[in-house]
């Protein structure tokens, strides 16, 4: 989670669609240049299986003089060394 958060910041698009499932990832990727993503807590997080976790994170970001947050369940799975994003929940 706390990878994927960082390329989003970092505007790598590259990574996060690599480290989203193929089942559930769009075709296409474009963030938005103009948004800045401020700041990341990881309010829980629950092995759900043996290679199945939840994580519930709030992110905050900055555009122009406008802040804002993302909080979200995420569903992740085990896929070799890594942890892949498979969807989430917006509150």
């Amino acid at each position: 989670m706390r990878s994927r958060y960082c390329a989003f910041s970092r505007g790598n698009a590259a990574y996060l669609y690599k480290s989203w499932a193929a089942e559930t990832r769009p075709l296409t990727l474009t963030l938005d240049t103009a948004q800045a993503w401020t700041g990341l807590t990881i309010d829980r997080h629950e092995v759900t299986g043996p290679d199945t976790a939840l994580v519930r994170f709030i992110a905050t970001w900055r555009k122009g003089s406008q802040t804002g947050r993302l909080t979200e369940t995420s569903r992740f799975r085990r896929q070799g060394a890594g942890w892949v994003y498979i969807d989430g929940v917006s509150e």
